[in-house]
Protein backbone atom coordinates (compact mmCIF):
# COMPACT_ATOMS: atom_id res chain seq x y z
CA UNK A 1 0.00 0.00 0.00
CA UNK A 2 1.40 3.68 -0.47
CA UNK A 3 2.19 5.17 2.40
CA UNK A 4 4.37 2.45 3.96
CA UNK A 5 8.09 2.41 3.46
CA UNK A 6 9.63 -1.19 2.19
CA UNK A 7 13.24 -1.85 3.15
CA UNK A 8 14.70 -3.41 -0.04
CA UNK A 9 16.76 -6.52 1.51
CA UNK A 10 20.88 -6.08 0.03
CA UNK A 11 21.40 -8.79 -3.67
CA UNK A 12 22.07 -8.04 -7.11
CA UNK A 13 22.55 -4.71 -8.92
CA UNK A 14 22.04 -4.77 -12.14
CA UNK A 15 23.19 -2.64 -15.14
CA UNK A 16 22.04 -2.01 -18.39
CA UNK A 17 23.99 0.72 -20.84
CA UNK A 18 22.91 2.85 -23.75
CA UNK A 19 25.35 4.32 -25.75
CA UNK A 20 25.19 5.67 -28.97
CA UNK A 21 21.94 6.96 -30.38
CA UNK A 22 18.95 5.33 -28.93
CA UNK A 23 16.67 3.11 -31.11
CA UNK A 24 14.68 0.03 -31.45
CA UNK A 25 17.90 -1.94 -30.69
CA UNK A 26 18.53 0.16 -27.91
CA UNK A 27 14.54 -0.52 -26.82
CA UNK A 28 14.25 -4.00 -26.76
CA UNK A 29 17.52 -3.87 -24.66
CA UNK A 30 16.62 -1.94 -22.14
CA UNK A 31 13.00 -3.21 -21.72
CA UNK A 32 13.68 -7.16 -22.16
CA UNK A 33 16.46 -6.06 -19.21
CA UNK A 34 13.78 -4.55 -17.03
CA UNK A 35 11.93 -7.52 -17.22
CA UNK A 36 14.45 -9.87 -16.25
CA UNK A 37 15.43 -8.34 -13.38
CA UNK A 38 11.83 -8.44 -12.01
CA UNK A 39 12.03 -11.95 -12.68
CA UNK A 40 15.41 -12.54 -11.22
CA UNK A 41 14.22 -10.40 -7.75
CA UNK A 42 17.17 -7.69 -8.43
CA UNK A 43 16.90 -4.84 -5.72
CA UNK A 44 18.08 -2.03 -8.00
CA UNK A 45 18.21 -1.58 -11.84
CA UNK A 46 20.83 1.03 -13.05
CA UNK A 47 20.64 2.65 -16.81
CA UNK A 48 24.20 3.71 -17.55
CA UNK A 49 23.97 6.56 -20.40
CA UNK A 50 26.06 8.10 -22.81
CA UNK A 51 23.74 9.10 -26.04
CA UNK A 52 22.79 11.74 -28.31
CA UNK A 53 19.24 11.16 -28.06
CA UNK A 54 17.22 8.86 -30.38
CA UNK A 55 14.18 8.08 -32.17
CA UNK A 56 10.68 9.00 -30.58
CA UNK A 57 9.41 5.69 -30.59
CA UNK A 58 12.30 3.92 -28.90
CA UNK A 59 12.79 6.64 -26.38
CA UNK A 60 8.96 6.41 -25.04
CA UNK A 61 9.07 2.29 -25.15
CA UNK A 62 11.79 2.82 -22.67
CA UNK A 63 10.00 5.27 -20.30
CA UNK A 64 7.06 3.04 -20.32
CA UNK A 65 9.15 0.20 -19.07
CA UNK A 66 10.93 2.35 -16.12
CA UNK A 67 7.39 3.55 -15.25
CA UNK A 68 6.27 -0.04 -14.87
CA UNK A 69 8.79 -1.61 -13.81
CA UNK A 70 9.03 -2.77 -10.19
CA UNK A 71 12.27 -3.06 -9.15
CA UNK A 72 13.98 0.64 -8.53
CA UNK A 73 15.85 2.08 -11.76
CA UNK A 74 18.53 4.64 -11.37
CA UNK A 75 19.36 6.67 -14.57
CA UNK A 76 23.08 7.51 -14.51
CA UNK A 77 25.14 9.60 -17.11
CA UNK A 78 28.75 7.91 -17.01
CA UNK A 79 31.40 8.04 -17.31
CA UNK A 80 32.91 11.35 -17.12
CA UNK A 81 32.71 13.43 -20.40
CA UNK A 82 29.51 11.63 -20.95
CA UNK A 83 25.70 12.98 -21.97
CA UNK A 84 22.40 12.38 -22.11
CA UNK A 85 20.99 14.88 -24.39
CA UNK A 86 17.53 15.20 -26.06
CA UNK A 87 15.76 11.31 -25.62
CA UNK A 88 18.41 10.95 -22.59
CA UNK A 89 16.81 13.63 -20.72
CA UNK A 90 13.64 12.51 -21.22
CA UNK A 91 14.45 8.54 -19.75
CA UNK A 92 16.83 10.51 -16.89
CA UNK A 93 13.77 12.13 -15.94
CA UNK A 94 11.44 9.17 -15.86
CA UNK A 95 14.08 7.12 -13.89
CA UNK A 96 13.25 7.08 -9.80
CA UNK A 97 16.40 8.66 -9.11
CA UNK A 98 18.55 10.59 -11.69
CA UNK A 99 22.25 10.77 -11.15
CA UNK A 100 25.26 12.31 -13.22
CA UNK A 101 29.14 11.80 -13.05
CA UNK A 102 31.15 15.38 -13.16
CA UNK A 103 32.05 16.56 -16.24
CA UNK A 104 28.59 15.54 -17.97
CA UNK A 105 26.07 17.02 -19.55
CA UNK A 106 22.41 16.70 -20.07
CA UNK A 107 19.58 18.92 -21.61
CA UNK A 108 18.61 19.97 -25.40
CA UNK A 109 15.33 18.45 -24.95
CA UNK A 110 13.59 19.75 -27.89
CA UNK A 111 12.08 17.45 -30.94
CA UNK A 112 13.97 17.31 -34.25
CA UNK A 113 10.24 17.77 -36.48
CA UNK A 114 9.49 14.59 -38.06
CA UNK A 115 9.06 14.44 -42.27
CA UNK A 116 11.18 18.02 -42.53
CA UNK A 117 13.81 20.60 -41.47
CA UNK A 118 11.59 23.50 -40.94
CA UNK A 119 12.94 25.14 -37.46
CA UNK A 120 11.65 24.47 -34.26
CA UNK A 121 10.01 27.91 -32.70
CA UNK A 122 13.64 28.42 -30.64
CA UNK A 123 15.40 28.02 -33.74
CA UNK A 124 13.81 30.38 -35.78
CA UNK A 125 16.62 33.40 -37.27
CA UNK A 126 15.43 37.10 -35.15
CA UNK A 127 14.05 38.79 -38.42
CA UNK A 128 11.32 35.95 -38.26
CA UNK A 129 10.94 36.16 -34.78
CA UNK A 130 10.63 39.88 -34.87
CA UNK A 131 8.03 39.68 -38.04
CA UNK A 132 6.36 36.98 -35.83
CA UNK A 133 5.60 39.72 -33.37
CA UNK A 134 4.52 42.13 -36.21
CA UNK A 135 2.10 40.00 -37.64
CA UNK A 136 -1.70 39.39 -36.75
CA UNK A 137 -2.17 37.40 -33.45
CA UNK A 138 -5.55 36.99 -35.63
CA UNK A 139 -4.09 35.41 -38.66
CA UNK A 140 -4.34 31.89 -38.77
CA UNK A 141 -1.45 29.26 -38.28
CA UNK A 142 0.33 28.41 -41.41
CA UNK A 143 0.28 24.12 -41.63
CA UNK A 144 4.14 24.07 -40.57
CA UNK A 145 3.88 26.23 -37.81
CA UNK A 146 0.73 24.23 -37.00
CA UNK A 147 2.85 21.11 -36.99
CA UNK A 148 5.83 22.49 -34.67
CA UNK A 149 3.70 23.67 -32.09
CA UNK A 150 1.86 20.43 -31.83
CA UNK A 151 5.38 18.54 -31.47
CA UNK A 152 6.81 21.10 -29.11
CA UNK A 153 3.24 21.19 -26.82
CA UNK A 154 3.29 17.39 -26.38
CA UNK A 155 7.14 17.23 -25.52
CA UNK A 156 6.34 19.74 -23.03
CA UNK A 157 2.97 18.15 -21.60
CA UNK A 158 5.47 14.61 -21.71
CA UNK A 159 8.63 15.90 -20.27
CA UNK A 160 6.53 17.83 -17.49
CA UNK A 161 4.55 15.04 -16.57
CA UNK A 162 7.32 13.11 -15.54
CA UNK A 163 9.31 16.29 -13.65
CA UNK A 164 6.25 15.81 -11.82
CA UNK A 165 5.49 12.23 -11.41
CA UNK A 166 9.39 12.38 -9.71
CA UNK A 167 9.55 15.31 -7.71
CA UNK A 168 12.00 17.30 -10.04
CA UNK A 169 12.50 20.56 -11.65
CA UNK A 170 9.53 20.98 -14.19
CA UNK A 171 10.51 24.21 -15.11
CA UNK A 172 14.08 23.30 -16.79
CA UNK A 173 12.50 20.78 -18.16
CA UNK A 174 10.01 22.94 -20.57
CA UNK A 175 13.07 24.77 -21.13
CA UNK A 176 15.40 21.76 -22.03
CA UNK A 177 12.02 21.67 -24.79
CA UNK A 178 11.20 25.30 -25.92
CA UNK A 179 14.35 26.69 -25.82
CA UNK A 180 17.08 23.50 -26.38
CA UNK A 181 18.54 24.63 -22.56
CA UNK A 182 21.62 22.70 -21.20
CA UNK A 183 23.10 21.99 -17.73
CA UNK A 184 26.26 20.40 -16.24
CA UNK A 185 25.92 18.09 -13.51
CA UNK A 186 26.40 20.61 -10.95
CA UNK A 187 24.44 23.03 -12.38
CA UNK A 188 21.52 20.08 -12.52
CA UNK A 189 22.42 19.03 -9.15
CA UNK A 190 21.47 22.32 -7.42
CA UNK A 191 18.42 23.08 -9.69
CA UNK A 192 16.95 20.13 -8.31
CA UNK A 193 17.09 18.26 -12.09
CA UNK A 194 18.82 15.50 -10.74
CA UNK A 195 19.11 13.49 -7.11
CA UNK A 196 22.99 13.23 -6.72
CA UNK A 197 26.32 13.07 -7.99
CA UNK A 198 28.60 10.51 -8.38
CA UNK A 199 32.31 9.83 -9.41
CA UNK A 200 32.20 6.71 -10.11
CA UNK A 201 30.18 3.48 -10.32
CA UNK A 202 31.37 2.43 -6.73
CA UNK A 203 30.68 5.86 -5.50
CA UNK A 204 26.88 5.72 -6.71
CA UNK A 205 26.13 2.41 -5.14
CA UNK A 206 27.72 3.87 -2.14
CA UNK A 207 25.13 7.09 -2.34
CA UNK A 208 22.41 4.82 -2.83
CA UNK A 209 22.73 3.19 0.43
CA UNK A 210 19.55 4.35 2.38
CA UNK A 211 17.89 6.65 0.14
CA UNK A 212 14.15 6.58 -0.39
CA UNK A 213 12.24 5.95 -3.94
CA UNK A 214 8.99 6.05 -3.99
CA UNK A 215 7.52 2.73 -6.16
CA UNK A 216 3.88 1.69 -7.25
CA UNK A 217 3.36 -0.52 -3.83
CA UNK A 218 5.23 2.47 -1.33
CA UNK A 219 8.20 4.16 -0.26
CA UNK A 220 11.24 1.60 -0.83
CA UNK A 221 14.67 2.36 1.05
CA UNK A 222 17.58 0.97 -0.94
CA UNK A 223 19.84 -1.25 0.79
CA UNK A 224 22.92 -1.32 -1.67
CA UNK A 225 25.88 -2.55 0.96
CA UNK A 226 27.41 -5.28 0.02
CA UNK A 227 25.63 -5.86 -2.96
CA UNK A 228 26.59 -7.56 -6.05
CA UNK A 229 27.31 -5.47 -9.60
CA UNK A 230 26.17 -7.30 -12.49
CA UNK A 231 26.51 -5.62 -16.10
CA UNK A 232 24.05 -6.87 -18.87
CA UNK A 233 26.08 -7.16 -21.89
CA UNK A 234 23.91 -6.87 -24.95
CA UNK A 235 22.34 -10.34 -26.28
CA UNK A 236 22.36 -11.93 -29.97
CA UNK A 237 18.86 -10.49 -30.31
CA UNK A 238 19.88 -6.64 -29.56
CA UNK A 239 23.02 -6.84 -31.72
CA UNK A 240 21.44 -8.28 -34.77
CA UNK A 241 18.56 -5.58 -34.30
CA UNK A 242 21.16 -3.09 -33.83
CA UNK A 243 23.04 -4.40 -37.21
CA UNK A 244 19.61 -4.72 -39.66
CA UNK A 245 17.95 -1.43 -38.42
CA UNK A 246 20.89 0.50 -38.99
CA UNK A 247 19.35 2.90 -42.00
CA UNK A 248 22.51 2.12 -44.47
CA UNK A 249 22.66 -2.00 -43.61
CA UNK A 250 18.91 -2.07 -44.11
CA UNK A 251 18.94 0.12 -47.20
CA UNK A 252 21.57 -2.12 -48.48
CA UNK A 253 19.71 -5.39 -47.67
CA UNK A 254 16.47 -3.80 -49.53
CA UNK A 255 18.70 -3.64 -52.55
CA UNK A 256 20.01 -7.24 -52.48
CA UNK A 257 16.84 -8.30 -52.25
CA UNK A 258 14.80 -6.47 -55.24
CA UNK A 259 17.66 -7.34 -57.42
CA UNK A 260 17.81 -11.02 -56.77
CA UNK A 261 14.38 -11.70 -57.11
CA UNK A 262 14.76 -9.54 -60.71
CA UNK A 263 17.36 -12.06 -61.66
CA UNK A 264 15.78 -14.52 -60.42
CA UNK A 265 12.94 -14.00 -62.70
CA UNK A 266 14.73 -12.94 -65.88
CA UNK A 267 17.28 -15.90 -65.45
CA UNK A 268 14.69 -19.44 -63.53
CA UNK A 269 17.40 -22.24 -62.43
CA UNK A 270 18.68 -23.11 -59.35
CA UNK A 271 16.81 -20.42 -57.39
CA UNK A 272 19.82 -18.46 -55.66
CA UNK A 273 18.95 -15.39 -56.56
CA UNK A 274 15.85 -15.83 -55.41
CA UNK A 275 16.34 -17.10 -52.12
CA UNK A 276 18.78 -14.99 -51.49
CA UNK A 277 16.90 -12.12 -52.31
CA UNK A 278 13.66 -13.29 -50.35
CA UNK A 279 15.66 -13.69 -46.90
CA UNK A 280 17.49 -10.18 -47.80
CA UNK A 281 13.96 -8.91 -48.57
CA UNK A 282 12.23 -9.44 -45.59
CA UNK A 283 14.75 -8.67 -43.08
CA UNK A 284 14.65 -5.31 -44.94
CA UNK A 285 10.88 -5.00 -44.62
CA UNK A 286 11.38 -5.86 -40.64
CA UNK A 287 14.05 -3.20 -40.24
CA UNK A 288 12.01 -0.61 -42.02
CA UNK A 289 9.11 -1.29 -40.23
CA UNK A 290 10.64 -0.55 -36.82
CA UNK A 291 12.62 3.15 -38.96
CA UNK A 292 10.94 6.35 -39.36
CA UNK A 293 11.04 5.80 -43.01
CA UNK A 294 8.87 8.08 -45.91
CA UNK A 295 6.30 5.59 -47.81
CA UNK A 296 6.33 7.88 -50.61
CA UNK A 297 10.36 8.02 -50.93
CA UNK A 298 10.48 4.27 -50.72
CA UNK A 299 7.69 3.97 -53.16
CA UNK A 300 9.93 6.40 -55.53
CA UNK A 301 13.18 4.11 -55.04
CA UNK A 302 11.01 1.16 -56.19
CA UNK A 303 9.48 2.77 -59.09
CA UNK A 304 13.31 4.04 -59.95
CA UNK A 305 13.99 0.04 -59.98
CA UNK A 306 11.47 -1.22 -61.75
CA UNK A 307 12.27 1.67 -64.48
CA UNK A 308 16.24 0.24 -64.78
CA UNK A 309 14.74 -3.41 -64.68
CA UNK A 310 12.78 -2.51 -67.74
CA UNK A 311 15.49 -0.98 -69.55
CA UNK A 312 16.98 -4.45 -69.78
CA UNK A 313 14.24 -6.03 -71.06
CA UNK A 314 12.57 -3.50 -72.84
CA UNK A 315 15.70 -1.20 -73.76
CA UNK A 316 15.14 2.30 -74.89
CA UNK A 317 18.37 3.43 -75.09
CA UNK A 318 18.61 4.84 -71.80
CA UNK A 319 15.10 6.88 -71.87
CA UNK A 320 13.97 4.33 -68.79
CA UNK A 321 17.54 3.50 -67.09
CA UNK A 322 17.93 7.58 -66.86
CA UNK A 323 14.81 8.00 -65.13
CA UNK A 324 15.06 5.25 -62.91
CA UNK A 325 18.27 6.29 -61.22
CA UNK A 326 17.27 10.09 -60.60
CA UNK A 327 14.25 8.72 -59.47
CA UNK A 328 16.14 5.85 -57.36
CA UNK A 329 18.62 8.69 -55.72
CA UNK A 330 15.52 11.35 -54.78
CA UNK A 331 13.86 8.32 -53.39
CA UNK A 332 16.97 7.24 -51.08
CA UNK A 333 18.00 10.56 -49.75
CA UNK A 334 14.10 10.81 -48.94
CA UNK A 335 13.63 7.48 -46.92
CA UNK A 336 14.53 8.30 -43.75
CA UNK A 337 11.90 10.38 -42.62
CA UNK A 338 14.19 11.77 -39.40
CA UNK A 339 17.05 14.05 -38.87
CA UNK A 340 17.88 12.35 -35.65
CA UNK A 341 21.56 11.90 -35.39
CA UNK A 342 22.70 8.26 -36.57
CA UNK A 343 19.26 7.23 -38.60
CA UNK A 344 19.76 8.84 -41.75
CA UNK A 345 21.13 6.54 -44.60
CA UNK A 346 24.67 7.97 -45.47
CA UNK A 347 24.84 9.97 -48.75
CA UNK A 348 28.04 7.83 -49.88
CA UNK A 349 26.33 5.14 -49.65
CA UNK A 350 23.73 6.12 -51.67
CA UNK A 351 25.64 7.49 -54.24
CA UNK A 352 27.67 4.38 -54.64
CA UNK A 353 24.67 1.92 -55.12
CA UNK A 354 23.50 4.01 -57.80
CA UNK A 355 26.67 4.27 -59.72
CA UNK A 356 26.68 0.27 -59.46
CA UNK A 357 23.18 0.27 -60.96
CA UNK A 358 24.26 3.06 -63.60
CA UNK A 359 27.03 0.64 -64.15
CA UNK A 360 24.71 -2.25 -64.68
CA UNK A 361 22.36 -0.65 -67.22
CA UNK A 362 25.45 0.47 -68.62
CA UNK A 363 26.80 -2.82 -69.51
CA UNK A 364 23.20 -4.18 -70.50
CA UNK A 365 23.08 -1.87 -73.07
CA UNK A 366 26.30 -2.24 -74.64
CA UNK A 367 25.48 -5.91 -74.98
CA UNK A 368 22.48 -5.15 -76.72
CA UNK A 369 24.21 -2.80 -78.79
CA UNK A 370 26.55 -4.99 -80.14
CA UNK A 371 24.00 -7.78 -80.68
CA UNK A 372 22.48 -5.52 -82.86
CA UNK A 373 25.12 -5.12 -84.96
CA UNK A 374 26.21 -8.50 -85.39
CA UNK A 375 25.48 -10.28 -88.59
CA UNK A 376 22.82 -13.10 -88.26
CA UNK A 377 23.93 -16.65 -87.94
CA UNK A 378 20.74 -18.63 -87.60
CA UNK A 379 17.31 -18.62 -89.00
CA UNK A 380 15.92 -18.92 -92.88
CA UNK A 381 17.24 -15.13 -93.86
CA UNK A 382 20.85 -16.92 -93.48
CA UNK A 383 20.27 -19.13 -96.27
CA UNK A 384 19.89 -16.21 -98.88
CA UNK A 385 23.03 -16.65 -101.56
CA UNK A 386 24.30 -19.51 -99.73
CA UNK A 387 25.17 -22.66 -102.11
CA UNK A 388 23.35 -26.04 -101.73
CA UNK A 389 23.60 -29.71 -103.15
CA UNK A 390 20.75 -31.38 -104.84
CA UNK A 391 20.29 -34.69 -102.68
CA UNK A 392 17.19 -36.67 -104.72
CA UNK A 393 15.90 -34.93 -108.13
CA UNK A 394 12.38 -36.14 -107.42
CA UNK A 395 9.19 -35.06 -109.64
CA UNK A 396 8.88 -31.48 -109.47
CA UNK A 397 10.43 -30.52 -106.31
CA UNK A 398 14.27 -31.62 -105.23
CA UNK A 399 15.35 -31.90 -102.14
CA UNK A 400 18.66 -30.36 -101.17
CA UNK A 401 20.77 -30.57 -98.29
CA UNK A 402 22.36 -26.57 -96.74
CA UNK A 403 23.55 -26.61 -93.57
CA UNK A 404 22.85 -30.01 -92.72
CA UNK A 405 19.32 -29.45 -93.17
CA UNK A 406 17.33 -30.84 -96.16
CA UNK A 407 15.02 -28.15 -97.64
CA UNK A 408 12.32 -28.60 -100.89
CA UNK A 409 13.52 -26.31 -103.67
CA UNK A 410 12.31 -25.18 -106.71
CA UNK A 411 14.10 -24.46 -109.84
CA UNK A 412 12.93 -23.17 -113.75
CA UNK A 413 15.92 -25.79 -114.93
CA UNK A 414 16.02 -29.39 -114.52
CA UNK A 415 18.77 -30.77 -111.71
CA UNK A 416 20.23 -33.82 -110.97
CA UNK A 417 22.12 -35.89 -107.76
CA UNK A 418 25.28 -33.79 -107.22
CA UNK A 419 24.19 -30.72 -108.64
CA UNK A 420 25.29 -27.24 -106.90
CA UNK A 421 22.66 -24.97 -107.00
CA UNK A 422 22.49 -21.33 -104.92
CA UNK A 423 19.81 -19.89 -102.81
CA UNK A 424 17.84 -16.94 -104.15
CA UNK A 425 14.65 -16.70 -102.34
CA UNK A 426 13.02 -18.77 -99.25
CA UNK A 427 9.20 -18.95 -99.72
CA UNK A 428 8.26 -20.41 -96.43
CA UNK A 429 9.35 -23.81 -96.79
CA UNK A 430 10.54 -24.11 -99.89
CA UNK A 431 13.78 -22.54 -101.68
CA UNK A 432 13.55 -20.91 -104.94
CA UNK A 433 17.54 -22.00 -106.15
CA UNK A 434 19.23 -21.24 -109.04
CA UNK A 435 21.47 -24.12 -110.93
CA UNK A 436 25.07 -23.05 -110.44
CA UNK A 437 26.98 -22.89 -113.91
Amino acid sequence: MLGVSLIAKPGVLRMLEIEGPIGPATADYVTRGIEDAEADAVAVIILRMDTPGGLDQSMREIIQGILASPVPVVGYVAPQGSRAASAGTYILYACHLAAMAPATNLGAATPIQIGGTSPLPHDKPEADKEADKDDDPDRPLSSEDALRNKVVNDAQAYIRSLAELRGRNADWAVRAVTEAATLTAVEAHKLNVIDLIADDTPALIEALHGRTVMMKDGEHVLDTVGADLQLVEPGWRTEFLRVITNPSVAYFLLLIGIYGLILEFYSPGIGAGGIIGSICLLIALYALQLLPISYSALALMLLGLGMMAAEAFTPSFGLLGGGGIVAFIIGSIMLMDTDVPGFRIALPVILALAAVSAGVMIIVLNLLLRSRRKPLVSGSSTLVGRMAEVVDPGEGEPMVLIQGELWRAKCPGTLNVGDRVQVKKVSGLVLDVEKEE
